[in-house]
């Protein structure tokens, strides 16, 4: 049963040095006709796969709210026509602060956005240029208080540490900033090097002084520390809110449950097979020009498969697997399925079994991919 969909608008007015997804410049693009595009792909696909009604509704990007006024309102409109939504669904919007405006804001509140994410990284100004931001931390105050405003009360920041000449001292400091601003949500994400981005040829010159990866632990076990003294529960490896306010968008994601993807580049799992569409704008526009779904790539995803992601995606929530649901779905015990696995992981201790869940370790998390590779293949 779908239950989410995520939309994607491709637009920056800027480009961060480390973000490798599918975005552009916003100056001179075709956003009429991709928004136009991205309202074809909805009705054809809800044509094809007809849903009930959604649980949760997530606008990522690029940047979102780089759409003028007259824009985000035709878009939030083609949204509210094309997909069916649930009384109490979770309709989130990302943004950058500083592109917030009052009018803007009105226009999401009256389309039913009823939570926001913004695109923060951290409090220090100087980083912030080093890393291609160009919002200030005195923006993120401004437009938090915008936002509150205007009557959103779920909110969410996103952060992210090992950053290059970051320090531990400077790290707390954009903690201490961040929990003054007393929000249900914080997302904080370890700086990953990928390709195609600025970083990664900087990377490649040696001229990316980053921390390392102890001072990276350390900064991820203060994070921990952190979040848990403020109140903030970790509910994944890199999500922490007040009860209640956990992102349901992504539990769908690491629930392994399907979902809807539109737009260019965006990706899908339905009726068992992972989609993705066309990255490049001009593809994506010409496919819906002539009513063809702009597939790029699909793949079925096997039942071992299935197996597999339901414990590397359920080990990212702090949770972990349940071992009846595991069994529910598939018919069998994932102790048995993955007995050389688990006994290894146990024994090294980056995770525990309980009576009814498989989770990780606060070892565990700090090691999270090299104990999501051990369930990769594993059927091969």
């Amino acid at each position: 049963m779908m239950k989410a969909a995520y939309l994607h608008i491709p637009f920056c007015e800027h480009i961060c040095y480390y973000c490798d997804f599918n975005k552009v410049f916003l100056k001179g693009q075709p956003v009429e006709e991709y928004l136009q595009a991205l309202d074809e792909e909805m009705n054809i696909t809800l044509q094809e796969v007809p849903a009930e009604k959604l649980a949760t509704i997530f606008v990522g990007g690029g940047t979102p709210t780089s759409l003028n006024e007259q824009q985000l309102e035709r878009f939030c409109q083609s949204i509210n026509d094309r997909l069916p939504k649930a009384e109490d669904s979770e309709f989130t919007f990302e943004a950058n602060p500083g592109d917030l405006s009052k009018e803007k804001l009105q226009i999401l509140k009256d389309a039913g956005v009823n939570r926001i994410s913004l695109g923060v990284q951290t409090f220090n100004d100087e980083l912030l240029t080093k890393i291609g931001r160009v919002h200030r931390a005195n923006d993120v105050f401004y437009t938090i208080e915008t936002i509150k405003t205007a009557g959103f009360d779920n909110i969410s920041i996103d952060l992210m540490f090992s950053l290059p000449t970051q320090t531990l001292t400077d790290f707390k400091q954009t903690l201490n900033a961040a929990f003054s601003l007393d929000l249900p949500h914080y997302s904080a994400y370890s700086l990953m090097i990928e390709p195609k981005t600025v970083f990664y040829n900087l990377q490649r010159k040696g001229k990316l002084p980053t921390p390392g990866e102890e001072i990276e632990a350390q900064m991820y076990e203060i994070l921990m520390e952190e979040m848990d003294k403020h109140g903030l529960h970790q509910y994944e490896i890199s999500n922490f809110s007040k009860p209640g306010f956990e992102s349901r968008h992504n539990l769908t994601y690491w629930n392994n449950e399907s979902y809807f993807g539109f737009g260019a580049g965006a990706h899908s799992y339905i009726e068992g097979f992972r989609r993705s569409n066309f990255g490049p704008l001009k593809k994506y526009i010409e496919s819906l020009h002539n009513r063809k779904l702009p597939i790029f790539e699909t793949h079925r995803v096997t039942r071992s498969e299935q197996m597999e992601e339901e414990m590397f995606l359920g080990l990212r929530k702090t949770a972990g697997v349940s071992i009846s649901k595991f069994t529910e779905k598939f018919g069998q015990d994932p102790r048995h399925l993955f007995a050389d696995e688990i006994a290894d992981l146990t024994r090294k201790q980056w995770i525990e079994v309980t009576a009814d869940n498989i989770y990780l370790t606060k070892q565990g998390r700090l090691l999270g991919n090299e104990v999501f590779q051990m369930f990769l293949g594993v059927f091969d």
